[in-house]
């Protein structure tokens, strides 16, 4: 009998009304590994109802209470981190590796959080005016909601959680519905650190749930990721519903080579970022502008090493790239390898029919690299996500950077260069929200935060570090005055500070 994934409701697992259900693959096998539960609005009425009952004691709870919790979910989460890599790989299909290392960085988000005692101090200004103080207070915003990605199933929740939860909000958290699982292992642990009931819900399904969350009166804020057209989606459905929105959307990542550059360093580093998790990540390098005249070595350098990963069962230690997530989305990820020879790109390195360790049934596309590819092909101009790594020409510095600044997307890049001038410029010239100088994948620390520019970002806020907090809570001022009994009299004037 195949399992079935519930809800998690106010503490507890939960079936909900909807007979509506989703499969849930094991990529690897390509075989069904369990059915999860698809929201209808009654269930998404009640994950927010439950949300709604749990705000006052939780919000009421004092900074030390919350922050305990948020300790105890620590050290059980740094506990049980293999078990819950074990999961993501199951569903996912990235290698162990690979998914320890997104738990490690999901740990990160929760230290920050647990310092919400210093991010949540106001200011006091006293004696502002004669007798009077001033001072702020940052505030929850109520039932929030989390909208998470099938690429990071237990990292980018836990980008948002812990920040909104922290902050005295209670959550609704929809995660994707292709691995669904981590999701509600975080939900346990949460309630096993002593979580009360209700303050974080897991809701599953589809559109349903998603637009039930961005339509519902008592949802405050929603925090999203994935791709661009769904985030501007949500991000004006949000809006236009009075919430206020966080929408991380797609990319086209960038890494250019300048000729001064060590080459055997920045080809691992092409190979690493390109291909890790299967490409599937938004922080990816999908693109490497070969600054002349090094494209010819560069693309040898990186397709020897392309040859020699080994793709295969993520389970399996010997594995360094696992298969795709779905069977729909191998298939539209091979499209793009067949619309690039059409369109006269250099196929490198094609990855279709590769020999893997590991099941015929599996959605399994190894290594792809394109060379000679230019802005007009979709294998530049779309995000693919998945092991598809193009490499474009450029004659010098300059025309690398037009290339960055004139694509939509604004989320990650990369230089690699041993000329520190270059890289200054660099740095201060490329229109990007993260830049990596000599790091392929410049995601931020957790004391920072996370996002991009142009169309990889809707709102005003990126994701977790200072930031995220800003996100989940309001700014009250107080301006208070304990008069003096001698003094008083109307004065219909303007207040005014003397």
């Amino acid at each position: 009998m195949t399992d079935r994934i519930n809800h998690w409701i106010d503490g507890k697992p939960c079936e909900g009304v909807s007979e509506r259900s989703g499969d849930v693959f094991d990529p690897a096998t390509g075989q069904v590994r369990a059915k999860v539960a698809f929201a209808a609005q009654d269930d998404v009425d009640a994950a927010v109802a439950a949300a709604s009952r749990a705000l006052p004691g939780w919000r009421g709870t004092s900074l030390a209470g919350r922050t305990r919790v948020l300790f105890a979910f620590r050290e059980l989460l740094s506990a049980r981190r293999h078990e819950l890599a074990k999961i993501v790989t199951s569903e996912h299909g990235k290698v162990e590796s690979d998914a320890a290392g997104e738990i490690a960085r999901a740990i990160e988000n929760v230290e920050y959080a647990c310092g919400a005692a210093q991010m949540l101090k106001g200011g006091f200004s006293e004696n502002a005016s004669t007798g009077v103080d001033v001072y702020s207070i940052s505030q929850p915003l109520g039932v929030v909601g989390v909208i998470s990605p099938f690429n990071f199933p237990a990292m980018v929740p836990l980008w948002f959680v812990p920040n909104a939860l922290a902050c005295g909000n209670t959550v609704v958290l929809k995660p994707s519905e292709k691995d669904p699982s981590a999701a509600v292992f975080i939900a346990e642990l949460f309630a096993e650190a002593g979580l009360p009931d209700g303050v974080l819900n897991v809701l599953h399904g589809d559109k349903v749930a998603v637009d039930g969350l961005l339509e519902h009166r008592d949802v405050k804020a929603i925090s999203f990721v994935g791709s661009t057209p769904i985030a501007k989606y949500v991000y004006e459905t949000g809006t236009r519903h009075g919430k206020r929105v966080q929408a991380l959307g797609g990319a086209k990542n960038h890494m250019v080579v300048l000729p001064d550059a060590d080459l055997d360093l920045a080809a691992d580093a092409a190979v690493s970022a390109g291909f890790g998790s299967a490409g599937e990540r938004c922080m990816a390098v999908s693109v490497v502008v070969a600054v002349d005249p090094v494209g010819d070595e560069l693309v040898a350098k990186i397709a020897e090493r392309i040859k020699r990963l080994r793709v295969g069962d993520g389970m399996r230690p010997t594995s360094e790239m696992g298969p795709l997530v779905t069977a729909a989305h191998h298939e539209r990820v091979e499209s793009y390898v067949e619309a690039g020879v059409e369109a006269g790109a250099r196929l490198v390195v094609d990855g279709r029919g590769i020999e893997v360790d590991g099941e015929d049934g599996g959605f399994w596309l190894g290594p792809t690299l394109f060379d000679q590819v230019t802005p007009d092909m979709s294998v530049y101009t779309d995000e693919i996500f998945g092991p598809v790594l193009a490499v474009a020409r450029a004659e010098g510095y300059d025309a690398a950077l037009e290339l960055i600044n004139a694509n939509p997307y604004g989320n990650g890049t990369a230089i690699f260069t041993n000329d520190g001038r270059a890289a200054r410029r660099f740095q201060n010239e490329v229109e990007v929200g993260m830049v990596g100088v000599n790091v392929p994948i410049p995601v931020p620390v957790g004391y920072y935060s996370f996002g991009g520019w142009k169309d990889s970002l809707f709102g005003d806020s990126h994701a977790y570090g200072p930031e995220g907090f800003h996100f989940f809570t309001r700014t009250k001022v107080v301006t208070s005055r304990w008069p003096d009994p001698s003094q008083g009299g109307v004065n219909l004037g303007f207040p005014r500070n003397s």
